[in-house]
């Protein structure tokens, strides 16, 4: 199985006097960040701040967009048709990348945060208008995928190159989609855990379901949320048991061979 992955952590969603996660600390232990673009979290100058704290990192940055829902922290579904999805992508990703080329970056990949991210795998016609947005923007922009999901499809037939993304810290169904954050186990909170699933993503190219099942999942990346309490030590410790494996963290461009 692969011998390179990109290990990325949701940053930048603090706002305001409001402050969540430990993004200077995760940074150091990344290859990319997606960065939250105002709507479930951030504010311009939370953005701003995040996306110079990854270039002196030497972090990837990539756009987190959003359902616009601060309230929910964009975890919430939403009825929004495909053409005002896409008009919120084309937003959001543009906002952000105007912080990075403030920051004399370029952006590198976007990936929809909650709930868009998990109805986009499931419906064609939403997958279709995030794929669409991005591609509008940069048609070399790297799309996160589920893998095996519509965003993939649409990702590919866009022209987009994609990234499909496994989760250290979420437990999955039999189908290889996310367990719902209301169910319990959802979310791993054991180190360990977290280890052994990222172990396995990687090298093996398949995930435990929550029923005890084997799933095949190849991915690319790697994420653990940044809103977890326990993201650091998880990050910490995938990373270097990752690496005593025998597999290099790089971020996407360079594991998709795109530079």
């Amino acid at each position: 199985m692969s011998r390179t992955v990109d290990l990325n952590a949701d940053l930048g969603e603090s706002y305001g006097v409001w402050r969540l996660g430990a993004d200077e600390q995760l940074l150091p232990l990344l290859s990319s960040a997606n960065v939250a673009c105002g709507w479930h979290g951030g504010d311009p100058r939370i953005m701003d701040t995040t996306v110079a704290a990854a270039r002196a990192a030497g972090v990837a940055v990539g756009a987190h967009p959003s359902f616009p829902d601060r309230g929910g922290f964009g975890r919430r579904a939403m009825d929004v048709s495909p053409a005002d999805a896409e008009a919120d992508l084309v937003y959001q990703v543009a906002a952000l990348d105007g912080f990075c080329r403030r920051h004399g970056l370029r952006l590198q990949h976007v990936k929809a945060h909650g709930a868009l991210y998990n109805a986009a795998a499931k419906s064609a016609p939403l997958a279709g208008a995030i794929a669409a947005a991005a591609a509008s923007l940069d048609a070399d922009l790297i799309l996160v995928v589920p893998p095996g999901s519509a965003l993939e499809t649409a990702g590919r037939e866009a022209g987009l190159v994609v990234a499909r993304e496994g989760f250290c810290d979420r437990a999955y169904e039999p189908d290889g989609s996310l367990v719902d954050r209301r169910r319990p186990g959802a979310v791993h909170d054991e180190v360990e855990a977290a280890v052994e699933q990222a172990l396995s993503l990687v090298t093996e190219g398949r995930v435990r379901c929550i029923d005890g099942s084997l799933r095949e999942l190849a991915v690319d990346t790697l994420c653990c949320h940044g809103d977890n309490p326990h993201a650091v030590e998880f990050v910490r410790r995938i990373r270097a048991e990752l690496e005593r494996a025998g597999v290099e963290i790089r971020e996407m461009g360079r594991t998709l061979g795109r530079s």
